[in-house]
């Protein structure tokens, strides 16, 4: 089931809700609706839990893990679709038949999602581990441009983890977890002259980008901290010369002195929004 367009978060038995995706956040991207659905929609059943319960109520499935894209930050460029796999272990008497998740973005389940990444599949391929718990799977496509339609969307996402138990009682969370959606980000150098002289000024340059979700292109990630570094050619290690900031349009400027053959680049941390990223190094010769 590959809902795109969303309609109302649901918590609880069988409550559903209309959402109206504000004009702010609409402008742009036509009628932007997104469909989170219920459990009774995704299960077919009418058991159900509230969102906002953290633990499982007595005699429903214990879900003892939720993995998204393998414990790692969802990282999305600008034109390439990200699939990602998410997992859900969990445990019942009864067996388990089927798992849930999806991502969301926003405050509120009920009236402010402006973000949504739901499964490819209709139902989780399960593994069983015993005949009480079972690990399922799923995969999940988020778009750059469609399902990630703004850039105000990069940080961090709500997950939603829900199990299937064989007598038909169901774990609904919509407030498990999180995890991290971000821009993809690009860093480049280059050291120069090359060659040049023992004790001479190298002059290091390079740019510091991110993807835009909205223009589908990659724009200086401005004002941000980034490392100028540097490895002898004997050693595999880089050490930090000094740390600069990229300028209003993401480029870089330092200088330094040079001592011996080796390697230059840029390294940054990363942000919430942003993934860290280092340059590969330019090789300058000294003589």
């Amino acid at each position: 089931m590959r809902i795109r367009a969303t309609v109302a978060a649901v918590t609880g038995a069988l409550a559903l809700s209309a959402f109206v995706v504000p004009a702010a956040q609409a402008a742009g991207h036509g009628e932007q609706n997104l469909n989170k659905p219920s459990s009774a929609q995704r299960f077919g059943t009418s058991s159900a839990k509230s969102a906002f319960r953290a633990a499982a109520a007595e005699g429903e499935p214990v879900v003892s893990k939720v993995t998204v894209n393998s414990g790692k930050d969802i990282v999305v460029g600008t034109t390439a679709a990200k699939t990602f796999t998410v997992s859900v272990t969990a445990s019942h008497a009864s067996g388990i038949e089927d798992a849930y998740v999806d991502l969301w973005h926003g405050t509120d389940i009920e009236s402010d999602i402006d973000g949504l990444l739901v499964p490819n599949e209709d139902a989780a391929t399960c593994t069983a581990s015993s005949a009480t718990t079972s690990t399922c799977k799923l995969t999940v496509t988020a778009v750059p441009g469609s399902d990630l339609y703004m850039n105000a969307l990069a940080g961090t996402w709500h997950v939603t983890a829900a199990a299937l138990a064989g007598d038909g009682s169901i774990y609904w969370n919509d407030f498990h977890s999180t995890a991290k959606v971000q821009r993809y980000s690009k860093l480049t150098v280059n050291a120069s002259p090359e060659p040049v002289y023992k004790g001479r000024t190298i002059t290091v340059t390079g740019k510091l980008s991110r993807a835009n979700w909205e223009d589908g292109l990659y724009h200086g990630y401005t004002s941000q901290s980034v490392k100028l570094q540097y490895r002898k050619k004997t050693s595999s290690t880089y050490t930090t010369l000094k740390t600069i900031k990229s300028d209003s349009t993401g480029n870089l400027k330092t200088t330094t002195t040079a001592s011996a053959d080796g390697y230059y680049r840029f390294s940054f941390a990363g942000t919430s929004t942003t993934p860290a990223v280092n340059a590969t190094g330019d090789y300058v010769d000294v003589r």
